[in-house]
C-alpha cells in the first residue's frame, strides 16, 4: 500500500527564515515527531549540506526503533528540501516546501512511501500516523521559530 500524506501550515515569518531552520538536519530532533537523533553521514559531493548529501535518523515510529537514511535529492533554499530514503524498513520520499504567503510562510510537508509486505496490514494505521505526525511538525516548528513578545 503507498502513503502519501501532506501537511500545511502558515508561520508568520519569512520563508529564509522557516526555511533556515527547518533544513538544518542539526535542528530535526527539536521539531520532527518521533526523530531521537540526526546526523550528517555524507556530505553532498560540492561538501556540506546538498544535492547527494545523507542524514541518518534514528526515530520512533508505532513503538519500534527506526534507523533510516535520507538522501538529498533537490534543494533550492529557501523554498525546497526534497530526500529520498536509501536506507531503511521502507521506501520513502520526503519533501519540505516554504513558500511566501501573504502571512508569512506556508510551510508543507509530504512524506510519500511504500508499505511493502512488512508493514501491508497496518498501512492505514500508519497514514494516519504519518498525517497526524506532519501536523505536528508542523505546529512545533513554529512554536521553535516563536520569537517571545518584548517585556
Amino acid at each position: 500500500m503507498t502513503i502519501d500524506e501532506t501537511a500545511e501550515r502558515v508561520i508568520g515569518l519569512p520563508p529564509e527564515k522557516v526555511a533556515a531552520y527547518a533544513m538544518d538536519w542539526r535542528h530535526d530532533p527539536e521539531w520532527t515527531q518521533g526523530i531521537r537523533t540526526a546526523g550528517l553521514t555524507r556530505e553532498a559531493d560540492t561538501g556540506g549540506f546538498g544535492v547527494g548529501a545523507e542524514v541518518t535518523r534514528t526515530a520512533y515510529f508505532l513503538g519500534r526503533r527506526i534507523d533510516y537514511v535520507l538522501r538529498v535529492a533537490g534543494y533550492d533554499p529557501p523554498g525546497l528540501l526534497d530526500m529520498v530514503s536509501v536506507a531503511g524498513p521502507m521506501p520513502m520520499h520526503v519533501t519540505y516546501t516554504f513558500d511566501p504567503h501573504p502571512e508569512g510562510t506556508l510551510a508543507r510537508i509530504r512524506v510519500r512511501g511504500d508499505a511493502g509486505a512488512l508493514y501491508r496490514l497496518a498501512a492505514p494505521v500508519m497514514a494516519r500516523k504519518v498525517r497526524s505526525s506532519i501536523t505536528k511538525d508542523l505546529r512545533d516548528l513554529e512554536r521553535r521559530l516563536a520569537v517571545p513578545p518584548l517585556a
